[in-house]
């Protein structure tokens, strides 16, 4: 006997989650609560300190203070959810809310790559080109660059969403993943994602990896300049510009591409912990990263501390 309704699309998908085992839930609702909290309040100083201080109106700290905004904005789109989840026997979501959570995630995750890119061309230009940079990094091209950053990762999230809206998912909708994330979404489509996949290898990939090229040259750059420097307290200062975003850089990329550059096939439940680290664990690490490492910020977050007590 034939099977019937094979072509029925949910309407709605089961996010397991982190665990399925109840004693884990309220710890886990506690432990992400806390990170989120963290990571708002973390990145909201960062922010403030950065426009009410005219010592960091430059282009360096520009990019840090929409970094600290993208990041606010998307641990908002991940964590909410799971923390309702963590406490919610139903752990559904509807299937527009499935692919708006996935928009906005790809949106600004490639945001921050690319703020990332931008940062990292500013440092360059501040120390292998410093007699330009005042030109070079002028306030209308830190606009444009940060409008484009914005502009092609939007345009590359909004074209993962229509070609996923063409698939139908008939047989599960059941997302091993605490968020709609594409990887496991193509996994229970019940139609063919050859067109999904051959984008994913090669659009995705370009948005991903180019970002990550213009950071490697121009610090490739930095080190053959830095090098060239005869002090070693000349060297110092100039790699101390770098170490934080350098760090910051490592871990967001390095927990990317473990994800992404595997095959669709062998992508695991286990995949989904590593992803924890770009999506909640850089957003939190950032302000103390950038602030620990940086005397002008921490300077800048003592006057806004000041101001508050006052």
């Amino acid at each position: 006997m034939e099977r019937v309704n094979q072509t029925t699309s949910v309407s709605e998908f089961i996010l397991l989650g982190l665990s399925s085992r109840p004693e884990d839930q309220k710890p886990l609702f506690a432990l992400f609560l806390t990170m989120y909290l963290i990571t708002i309040t973390g990145n909201l100083l960062i922010i403030l300190a950065i426009h009410s201080d005219p010592q960091l109106q430059t282009p360096m700290y520009f990019f840090l203070s929409f970094l600290s905004f993208t990041d606010i904005c998307f641990t908002t789109t991940i964590v909410p959810k799971m923390l309702r989840n963590f406490l919610s026997e139903k752990k559904t979501i509807s299937y527009a809310g499935c692919l708006t959570q996935m928009y906005f995630f790809y949106a600004l995750g490639n945001t921050d790559s690319c703020i990332l890119a931008a940062m990292a061309f500013d440092r360059y230009v501040a120390i292998c080109d410093p007699f330009h940079y005042v030109t070079t990094m002028n306030h209308h091209h830190c606009v444009l660059l940060l409008a484009f950053s914005c502009s092609i990762s939007h345009l590359h999230s909004l074209l993962h969403i229509l070609l996923l809206n063409l698939l139908t998912f008939c047989d599960s909708n059941v997302i091993h993943h605490f968020l709609c994330e594409i990887n496991p979404l193509l996994k229970l489509s019940c139609t063919s994602t050859f067109v999904n996949e051959i984008v994913i290898k090669t659009e995705a990939l370009v948005i991903l990896v180019t970002p990550f090229l213009c950071i490697s040259f121009s610090y490739i750059r930095i080190l053959i300049t830095v090098n060239k420097i005869p002090s070693t307290a000349g060297k110092h200062k100039a790699f101390s510009t770098c170490g934080s975003h350098l760090t910051v850089v490592t871990l967001f990329y390095g927990s990317i591409f473990y994800v992404y550059l595997q095959p669709l096939s062998s992508y695991t439940v286990g995949d989904q912990v590593v992803t924890i680290v770009y999506t909640v664990l850089s957003s939190m690490l950032n302000p103390f990263i950038y602030s620990l490492r940086n005397k002008d910020l921490k300077r800048g977050l003592k006057k806004l501390m000041g101001r508050r007590k006052s």
